[in-house]
């Protein structure tokens, strides 16, 4: 009841200021923090790191690791925060994020808005991380070589963290979404994996990638991460497609995110495990409202999933909730661990 009546009032103010009041009522210790979900049954390895459970945080709410300690203890099994560049920058002008309430889906324009690799690595240097914590690597909108600014922020936030995330999907930086093609691909990734060889604790490296892709494109992009030696994928970021939506702000610019885009990022996900091959982990993002989704998510061929935007119409409870869920389905099917699902209906994405 608390939680529905914080989500109205929320819903009362701009869709960023409702963020930072969220922000500021996690530091504050207004909002309940049970821990996170685990049980056996749940406990997974994504890439070598051991989470109490599948659900994860994706990037974008804790852009600046304002209230990362206490993510930490809302019930996810990992947190991603970020995106980060190496310089502040403030984004891109407002109004930037909006509500599709009618289709349960948000837009944002943000631009990597963001304190700088420096603010946040100071804010991460002394956090009890009692799940993985990892960031998301961005470029500054203004670097004449943005594919260098990925490794600079691995190596000021790296030591502070569990894993990182190359971004080079987010469709609010200009020209961002050119370094997927194979040849600016390998220049980014050499140079993050460059660095991180460079770190006193080497930590495993993700990429996230746009759903806007085609097959032959997936498949290019999945050799060439693996080349690299790129520990997962997660797929996927958010989407430019206007498909299908009711609101009146279906035809603003920026990334669409939430429950519209769950059916193509899903079958993103099922291509990028068909050509990565069997065993190599891939994160499921994109329009997971409960449990339901999640599981599908997995089913697909995802070893772990994360949320953000069904948050805004369901709540921070809604992780703990979706990993509950998760453990009782696989008490009911007999199974001993959630990775017994892994892949079971890839083929119906396909």
């Amino acid at each position: 009841m608390i939680e529905k009546l914080g989500l109205a009032a929320l819903r009362q103010l701009d869709p960023e200021q409702a963020h930072k009041a969220a922000i500021s009522a996690l530091r504050l210790g207004l909002v309940s923090l049970p821990g996170a979900v685990t049980t056996p049954r749940l406990k997974t390895n994504l890439a070598g790191l051991d989470l109490p459970n599948p659900v994860g945080l994706a990037a974008g709410f804790d852009k600046n690791a304002q209230a990362t300690a206490q993510l930490c203890r809302a019930g996810f099994g990992f947190v991603e925060i970020g995106a980060a560049t190496p310089r502040p920058q403030p984004g891109n002008p407002k109004p930037r994020l909006f509500r599709l309430t009618e289709d349960h889906a948000v837009i944002n324009r943000f631009g990597f808005n963001n304190d700088g690799a420096q603010a946040i690595a100071s804010r991460l240097r002394s956090l009890d991380r009692r799940v993985p914590v990892g960031i998301n690597l961005g470029a500054n909108k203004e670097s004449a070589d943005k594919a260098a600014d990925f490794a600079k922020v691995l190596g000021v936030i790296g030591p502070h963290v569990d894993f990182a995330t190359v971004n080079v999907s987010s469709p609010n930086t200009e020209k961002l979404r050119d370094l997927q093609g194979a040849k600016a691909l390998r220049a980014v990734l050499g140079g993050v994996m460059d660095k991180r060889a460079d770190l006193a604790r080497p930590l495993p490296i993700f990429l996230k990638i746009a759903p806007d892709l085609n097959a032959d494109e997936i498949a290019e992009l999945v050799g060439t991460a693996r080349q690299a030696g790129i520990d997962a994928i997660i797929a996927t970021n958010t989407t430019l497609s206007r498909e299908g939506l009711q609101s009146r702000h279906a035809h603003e610019p920026g990334g669409l995110s939430g429950a519209p885009l769950f059916e193509k990022s899903t079958r993103v996900l099922a291509q990028v495990c068909k050509a990565a091959g069997p065993g190599f982990p891939v994160v499921g993002v994109g329009g997971i409202s409960g449990p339901a989704d999640a599981l599908a998510k997995i089913r697909a061929g995802a070893c772990a999933v994360q949320l953000y935007s069904a948050m805004v119409y369901h709540g921070l409870s809604l992780a703990g909730r979706i990993a509950t869920v998760l453990d009782a389905a696989v008490v009911a099917a007999g199974a001993d661990n959630i990775s017994e699902f892994i892949g079971q209906n890839q083929g119906d994405w396909l």
